[in-house]
């Protein structure tokens, strides 16, 4: 039941879907692993490759980008701090703390889907619908490779 539970939480935290961004062939060639590299270096320089938004675009998405990911470092703190429990509790996972952890990921997952769905809508005041959605694909991308790198490196609890 609790390796059932753990499985659960990286399931429902973690999933991953595969990198490619943009048009750019040799970065479409890149591990999970060397783009998580690119993205901890500099996601912003990412974006702005990605996204190629005119002068006047760029005015009104960057200040909408920095707020995006003010607010989404709240749910993803939270999660991260239910994976850090669950690592340190290192084959001795309860019932209760599996409870608990997989909440606590739950609501997570929640509080940052709603964030994405208002940053949307921000997004749609100020680009073209095309746009906005490209960068929300982007900003998924990017995460899933976060996402799935993370749960590459959390042992399964015993």
């Amino acid at each position: 039941m609790k390796t059932w539970l753990c499985a659960l939480i990286c399931m429902l935290g973690f999933s991953a879907t595969a990198p490619v961004l943009g048009q750019d062939k040799a970065a479409g060639q890149l591990s999970s692993a060397e783009w998580l590299a690119r993205i901890q270096s500099d996601e912003k320089a990412i974006v702005t490759k990605s996204m190629n938004l005119s002068p006047e675009e760029a005015t009104k998405f960057w200040p909408l980008y920095d707020q995006f990911q003010r607010e989404l470092a709240r749910p993803r703190s939270v999660a991260n701090r239910a994976i850090l429990d669950l690592v340190a509790v290192d084959g001795t996972l309860t019932d209760a703390n599996a409870k608990r952890l997989v909440e606590q990921v739950q609501r997570a997952a929640l509080d940052e889907a709603r964030l994405n769905q208002k940053h949307f809508e921000r997004l749609l005041k100020v680009l073209p619908a095309v746009r906005a959605a490209r960068y929300m694909q982007i900003e998924s991308k990017l995460q899933a490779v976060v996402r799935y790198e993370t749960a590459k490196a959390i042992p399964l609890a015993q």
